[in-house]
Order: structure tokens, then C-alpha cells, then sequence
């Protein structure tokens, strides 16, 4: 079994306070993060944007092996993640919407069939409580 982990630092209370997030690698090391950073126009990072981050790499890596199943290797993978938070009954993620934009050579349908297996087949999408959607182009 594969284990990875992130950790994440809080001081203070929710409106006031600041919070620094990092990863295992150290790629992230104690990133700040913040109320107004999630909820306002601050910069700096959030649980959101870190979600739709892995969601957009994990999709493009299990697009790819998709693909490879069928002799096809992809050129490029781009690849968002717009998670969508809906406030009105309290914070809850709802929809993580995926816009793919696929340069592969063959067939586009095939293309087409793995972008729709790895939309919903991807670890991070299965690990989602929510509406996954995607918009997928191919070149």
C-alpha cells in the first residue's frame, strides 16, 4: 500500500486566524492558507484549490494509462479542476467539473471513451462525495 501524506497548521480562531499547509515531498512547505485566502480575494492557497490541483493531475495521469491501454501516448494533457463550494447550507463541496484539453494521435473516439473512463474512474474523482463533470477537447 502506497501512503502519502499532507499536514496542515492552524493558530486562532476562523475569521482571524492563519494556517500553513505542507506536503511529504516539501513541494508545499508551510504554504499560508487563511479565511480570507478561501472565502475572499487574498491571495495564497486553499482546501479547494489544493483538491482541484490533485484532481486535475490524478485525472491527467489515469487519462494516460487509459490511453496506453490502447498503444496510444498522449502528446499533452491539460487539464482543471474547478471544484465548486456551495455556501448556502453551510460549506459543502458539491461538483468538481473538469475542463481537458487532449492532443493524442488515433482515433478521437477512443480518445474520447478513455477521457470518459478516467472522468469518473480516477482515485481523486472516486474520493470525491460530488458531482463530477467534464469538458473534454481533442486535438
Amino acid at each position: 500500500m502506497i501512503k502519502k501524506h499532507g499536514s496542515a497548521e492552524w493558530s486562532g480562531g476562523l475569521q482571524d486566524g492563519t494556517g500553513t499547509v505542507s506536503t511529504q515531498s516539501g513541494v508545499l512547505n508551510a504554504v499560508q492558507y487563511g479565511f480570507n485566502k478561501r472565502f475572499g480575494d487574498e491571495p495564497g492557497t486553499n482546501p479547494e484549490e489544493l483538491i482541484g490541483a490533485a484532481h486535475a493531475a490524478c485525472f491527467s495521469m489515469a487519462l494516460s494509462n487509459i490511453l496506453g491501454e490502447s498503444d496510444i501516448v498522449p502528446d499533452k494533457i491539460e487539464t482543471t479542476s474547478t471544484i465548486h463550494l456551495d455556501m448556502s447550507d453551510g460549506p459543502k463541496v458539491v461538483k468538481a467539473h473538469l475542463d481537458v484539453k487532449i492532443k493524442a494521435p488515433g482515433d478521437k473516439d477512443k480518445v474520447m471513451e478513455a477521457a470518459k473512463k478516467a472522468e469518473q474512474g480516477c482515485p481523486i474523482s472516486q474520493l470525491l462525495d460530488c458531482e463530477i463533470t467534464m469538458d473534454a477537447e481533442i486535438e
